[in-house]
């Protein structure tokens, strides 16, 4: 017997509002979150991306703020912990879509980046519900413009990401000044080490819910190509970028000024390239954001943390330019594509001296990626026995021919030949040159190399 929505949840409002979203049946970490949460219970749940764990603290903590305060002031009722702005920014589009029919309702996101003036303006009334990254939180406790007198439901959402990220003090500071009978939600891909010693001190008689991983493979296929050097993959990245089927793309690489240099390479041959990373002012990062949901950027090249929260549909391809420094981020950076019902493609460029990292990932996912060549670019240099290939023969990519992820062969796939890149590899996007030169609060920013910059003739995107 399948569940419902309305089995779950009783307010007609949120009820009407998931149907206009299009939602009936809730996902397994919804489906258990939900009910216990509702029942007021701490809840340590690990669930992987795309699992619906948005949801499944919004949900029901909207049902419980229909509810009048009984305590006076004008704190959130309700905060929500996040490691990145842009995850942020996804909480808070999904909650003010959740409660479109509940007209009283009033929502503040405080996120670094973004104008102070503005979120001491917004915290001024009554609000309902906060959504913020740390540092920026902690400002504006230091401050004294904050108070959570009326908190009654506190969520750290990714809190594996945020003590990665160096939040830990933050995040016990920000617990300390909330009161003690407050209902608390963590939502982590896992509880081992910091984490979960964390969860276990900031949570009373919490209810565990584990979701079993789903194989996302049916729907993400997955390539790996073993590359000589830096040069070897810059040739391998141009050849699946001209020569692959794709309709936008997100680059990952493993620094803030990697993800400028590739970028500025990449629009030097012609594509329609731009990069997103934490030390990007918030409006250009928001901009960024926006030429990539409305098509105008095809290849996003970013760092891990600032793809964080991104939701595109139409991203077709993931390209691990740089191998993730956690396995876990594997899971999340493929998850950027193959969303909403479609299907996608992951490939990951290592090199030959790589092959103990790819083996953590091949663990953690528990399954093998299917190692693949492209004609003409095979990798000279030899690897380690670790890193013998898979057997199964040797494979081909992209416009040459080769194999699905069934061992079936495939035949040759359409080139790249968007509006923005012209043959030669030479030129600028017909775009009208949207550059990334811009000033912020009377400080420049660039994050394009000066060629690059002087190509261009508008200053915005």
């Amino acid at each position: 017997m399948s569940i419902h929505f309305q089995d779950l949840i009783s307010d007609k409002n949120i009820l009407s509002a998931l149907k206009t979203e299009g939602y009936d049946t809730p996902t397994p970490i919804q489906a258990q979150a939900i009910p216990a949460a509702l029942a007021e219970r701490d809840i340590m749940a690990s669930a992987q991306t795309g699992s619906g764990k948005t949801a499944a603290f919004l949900l029901p903590t909207l049902q419980r703020l229909t509810r009048r305060s009984e305590k006076a002031g004008k704190g959130p009722r309700a905060l929500v912990l996040t490691p990145t702005r842009e995850l942020a920014a996804q909480v808070e589009k999904n909650a003010q879509a959740y409660a479109r029919n509940m007209k009283w309702f009033r929502t503040v996101s405080i996120v670094g980046g973004s104008s102070f003036g503005y979120q001491l303006r917004a915290l001024s009334k009554p609000v309902d519900l906060v959504v913020a990254t740390p540092g920026r939180l902690m400002d504006l406790m230091k401050s004294g413009k904050i108070d959570f007198d009326r908190l009654e439901v506190l969520v750290l959402d990714e809190a594996d990401r945020m003590l990665d990220m160096g939040f830990i003090d933050d995040i016990e500071t920000i617990v300390e000044a909330t009161p003690a009978d407050r209902q608390t939600l963590l939502f982590s891909a896992t509880w081992d080490g910091a984490v979960g010693k964390l969860a276990r001190k900031l949570t009373q008689n919490p209810e565990v819910i584990e979701i079993e991983r789903v194989d996302d493979q049916g729907k993400i296929e997955e390539q790996l190509l073993y590359c000589d050097d830096k040069r070897h993959k810059n040739r391998l990245l141009d050849h699946i970028l001209r020569d692959a089927n794709i309709d936008q793309v997100v680059i990952f690489t493993s620094t803030k000024a990697m993800t400028e240099v590739l970028a500025d390479e990449l629009y030097e041959k012609g594509f329609a390239a731009n990069c997103l990373h934490g030390d990007m002012p918030q409006g250009w990062r928001n901009r960024t954001l926006m030429d990539l949901r409305k098509g105008r950027c095809k290849i996003l090249v970013a760092t891990d943390v600032a793809a964080r929260g991104i939701d595109v549909p139409t991203i077709t391809h993931v390209i691990n330019y740089d191998l993730p420094k956690q396995a876990e981020d594997y899971v999340h950076r493929i998850g950027r594509t193959g969303r909403a019902g479609r299907t996608g493609l992951a490939v990951t460029f290592a090199e030959v001296g790589e092959h103990i990292k790819v083996h953590k990932i091949e663990k953690y996912i528990a399954r093998r990626l299917p190692e693949l060549t492209i004609e003409g670019m095979e990798p000279t240099r030899k690897r380690s026995k670790g890193g013998d290939k898979p057997k199964g023969g040797k494979g081909h990519w992209g416009g040459k021919g080769g194999f699905d992820k069934d061992k079936k062969p495939y035949g040759k796939k359409e080139g790249f030949k968007s509006a923005h890149h012209k043959e030669g590899g030479k030129g600028k996007p017909k775009d009208g040159g949207k550059g990334r030169a811009f000033e912020s609060k009377g400080k420049s920013f660039d994050a394009r190399s000066k060629k690059a910059q002087s190509a261009r003739k508008s200053p915005h995107a």
